[in-house]
């Protein structure tokens, strides 16, 4: 049977190959790779390419039957060779996909529609020329203005597969929704997906994530299922981790919780191999060899990921109360907190590990320091001895593409505004200097230069540090030298100058009313950076705060109090205030 088909494949006439061809979609098994390679060798690359092309031209009348007959022939055969991949990996496959990329924008036909996108899949996905060619054809941007017509196509099947496969298929699904849902180009398809309803796909991305994780799979595996967790928690929020399995969907449902916990769990164990890793290729490999850099890379993408959900999950922690239905019992949140402690103990170890190599600065590091800080915002005493011996490090730290530091303090700041309300954590933070790193911050963030925050956070936390060790100069050494309090008060005068706000006035007129404390309008004036506008800019504030309503009084009550007695005190120092307070 075999012979005859070859026979009328390589026949001389397109009539015979057509016949030839239909018999091969019959009977030809798609596992049977050798006889598939036989056919497409006999067949040649062109014929295809034509009958693609004949198939696709326009026309009327009963020429259209035999037309969408040719096309859904030629895209099963497209879609039949491609299962072998050294033809998907072909320049005569590739040749194909602006085709067939047409195909899928004209044609509605399901079963036609499904084998396109095999096509493409295993095209894209059999080198790197693939998805080259696939990209540079549109093919993202084609998916994504498809993807609303496509939830039973892609994204709903694709998603069901992963819940209930239980062989190396379920692996290659993993792959194909990471490839989709990680690309760097992704945004379009993400926005699409968000419009899908998420109980036709959503649910069986976690049945699948929770079945790798908590079966004993190959290492790699595990993390493709964590970086596949990070991106639905990217599109749906955290509380995507929380969810109850549908009986209809498991014979024996699931806790509601055991995603969250089985996720938090295997990200700990990531992030500490991924630091081992990350350590050795930094400190003991070979260094300047292009396979040490590309692994050095792979390891803090990696680590980021996994960073990103243990965020996210410290983040649904800090939010359990306004959860609907108390989701997290007492029980889960001791195995999180107990999980996070120790996830936060590795990368401490990390950092010191970094510290001892004289490391100061690498987007790794700042990494850390934003997971570091994003727990010590809702655990400020957490591994508090480590995190004192290691604050000014922290402090001192600087992403890739900084000249100082900066997002390290913002990172911190949650932290700082807390533990500096206590003698202990200002004395912590005092004596490695990390006023001076606050205070540098604070400048960036209200200056003329002003940093663009997300919000007004990041300002009031560093205002609130600076005052608490201000406010406990008598109990806590601080030295301020001329050049950080110019600095700080032109910085004040500038935010004083653009904000309308109460509360950002009456802040930073305390501030202020702190900082005169330690100087005069005699010692400024003869600063070379300090000119009388700037004064009397803050002069202006402090009056406008001493004259607020009672109404605004008493909404800031301790900041109005600090700048009327801070008045009594220095005013005598600086003899052009009282001016600015009468007008």
């Amino acid at each position: 049977m075999e012979e005859e088909w070859l026979k009328l494949v390589k026949g001389e006439r397109d009539e015979q190959r057509l016949a030839g061809l239909l018999l091969v979609t019959k009977f030809c098994k798609a596992e049977d790779q050798s006889s598939v390679r036989r056919v497409y060798d006999a067949l040649g690359p062109h014929f295809l390419y034509r009958l693609l092309r004949t198939a696709m031209a326009s026309g009327g009348g009963g020429l259209n039957d035999n037309r969408n007959a040719y096309l859904s022939l030629s895209i099963t055969l497209l879609a039949a060779f491609c299962r072998v991949p050294d033809i998907a990996s072909s320049e005569d496959m590739l040749f194909h996909i602006p085709l067939v990329l047409e195909v899928i924008s004209t044609r509605s036909v399901l079963s036609v529609l499904e084998e396109c996108y095999e096509f493409l899949y295993l095209v894209s996905a059999a080198s790197e020329s693939g998805f080259a060619r696939f990209f540079e054809s549109g093919g993202i941007k084609m998916l994504a203005s498809q993807m609303r017509s496509l939830q039973d196509v892609i994204v709903a099947a694709l998603a069901r597969q992963f819940a209930v496969l239980h062989n190396s298929l379920k692996f290659e699904a993993l792959h194909l929704l990471n490839a989709i849902l990680s690309s760097k180009d992704s945004s379009q398809l993400r926005d699409a997906f968000r419009l899908l309803p998420q109980d036709s796909w959503s649910p069986n991305i976690r049945i699948g994530i929770m079945a790798i994780l908590q079966n004993r799979v190959a290492p790699a595996e595990r993390l493709q299922a964590l970086i596949l967790a990070e991106s639905m928690v990217s599109m749906y929020g955290e509380d995507w981790l929380i969810g109850q399995v549908s009986t209809n969907d498991a014979l024996d449902p699931a806790p509601a919780d055991m995603c969250l916990l089985l996720v938090l769990e295997q990200s700990r164990v990531e992030i500490a191999v991924l630091l081992n890793e990350l350590a050795y290729l930094k400190y003991e490999a070979p260094l300047d060899t292009s396979a040490t850099a590309e692994a050095i890379f792979l390891k803090r993408h990696n680590v980021a990921d996994a960073y990103s959900l243990v965020e996210r999950i410290i983040k649904l922690i800090s939010n359990v109360e306004g959860n609907d239905g108390n989701l997290l019992d007492e029980g889960t949140l001791t195995k999180l907190i107990h999980q996070l402690n120790e996830t936060i103990a590795v990368v401490l170890e990390y950092l010191e590990d970094a510290k001892e190599h004289g490391q100061k600065k690498g987007d790794d590091l700042l990494a850390s320091v934003r997971i570091i800080g994003s727990y010590l915002a809702e655990a400020p005493v957490a591994c508090k001895e480590k995190v004192q011996d290691l604050l000014g490090y922290m402090l001192s730290l600087e992403g890739e593409d900084e000249q100082r530091p900066f997002y390290a303090v913002c990172f911190l700041l949650p932290m700082l505004s807390q533990i500096t309300m206590e003698i202990e954590g200002c004395k912590a933070l005092a004596s490695c200097k990390g006023l001076e790193a606050v205070l540098d911050c604070f400048s960036k963030l209200v200056g003329s230069h002003a940093f663009l925050v997300e919000d007004n956070g990041c300002i009031f936390m560093a205002c609130d540090t600076i005052m608490n060790l201000l406010l406990k100069k008598d109990k806590v050494q601080i030295m301020l030298d001329v050049s950080a309090i110019v600095d700080l008060l032109k910085a004040l005068a500038h935010w004083s100058e653009n904000t309308d706000e109460m509360s950002s006035m009456m802040m930073a007129s305390s501030i202020c009313t702190l900082i005169f404390d330690y100087t005069s309008e005699e010692a400024l004036l003869n600063c070379p950076d300090f000119d009388y506008r700037t004064l009397s800019s803050l002069y202006l504030l402090i009056a406008r705060c001493l004259a607020s309503s009672e109404q605004d009084t008493k909404a800031y009550m301790d900041l109005s109090e600090i700048v009327s007695s801070g008045f009594s005190r220095w005013a005598h120092r600086y003899p052009h205030i009282r001016d600015a307070v009468k007008n």
